[in-house]
């Protein structure tokens, strides 16, 4: 940070002090780095966005609509990085994109770097580069999530998104396949099967409606699968391969 000489009292030394810093506010444009040098001066701000060199900065959280689905859809991940040594979870964590991009996606799994993920863990203790897969709770489609940041992890290489609008209840889940992500279909039992981490199944009617003993029901089948056992194999030999 510059640092200015202020004017001083004749026979007085003079003293240095920091100019102000602006606040962030919603909708501002900006450089990744005066993204980083504002938000780092408010330490009250808990969550702020950079998407594409635009500000977002979220309303107040309620329990209903933001809180309690986040803590559910945190509980069946962390559930499934328990039971698959190499994934990592993250919780509204901040991840270093290209070009003036850094999200906070409410949660995400990623293979970890010592396995051959695509995603670092630089200075600071942050995530740069796209986590495997990402998942965000929201209002509705009319959201930034399905637009603008749906549009940034697709370009950056983010393998599956899942978005679960709240009000609308419904989830909605994305793959990324040649350069585009293709809206999963529910497949006729209910259960969104991940591509990318083998075993992590999702019933999302019960996530919907709260009921996170079925959640992990269906959780427990995936991890009993046997992809999921190959899948850990995978990773194991891919340890081998990043010493």
């Amino acid at each position: 940070m510059a640092t200015v000489i202020a004017p001083s009292v004749p026979g007085t030394p003079a003293l240095p002090f920091s100019p102000r810093i602006p606040p962030l506010q919603n909708g501002d444009r900006l450089t990744r780095a005066e993204f980083e040098r504002r938000y780092e001066a408010m330490p009250h701000v808990k969550k702020a966005e950079l998407i594409e060199g635009v500000v977002y900065m979220p309303s107040p959280v309620s329990f209903e609509n933001h809180g309690g689905p986040h803590a559910d859809a945190i509980t069946w991940l962390g559930v499934y990085r328990a039971a698959t040594p190499g994934v990592e979870v993250g919780d509204t964590s901040t991840v270093i994109l290209p070009g003036d991009n850094e999200p906070q996606p409410d949660g995400f799994l990623r293979i970890a770097p010592s396995q051959g993920g695509q995603s670092q863990t630089v200075k600071g203790g942050y995530v740069e580069g796209p986590p495997e897969f990402i998942f965000e709770i929201t209002a509705s489609s009319a959201s930034y999530d399905l637009h603008d940041k749906l549009d940034m992890y697709r370009r950056h290489g983010v393998r599956e998104y899942v978005v679960w609008r709240v009000w609308d209840d419904t989830v909605d889940w994305f793959a990324l396949r040649g350069g585009r992500y293709d809206r999963q279909l529910l497949p006729p039992d209910g259960i969104h099967r991940s591509d990318v981490f083998a075993g992590l199944w999702l019933d999302p009617a019960a996530l919907i409606r709260g009921d996170m003993a079925t959640v992990l029901q269906v959780l427990q089948q995936g991890l009993a699968s046997s992809g999921h056992s190959q899948f850990i194999a995978k990773l194991r030999q891919s340890a081998a391969a990043h010493p």
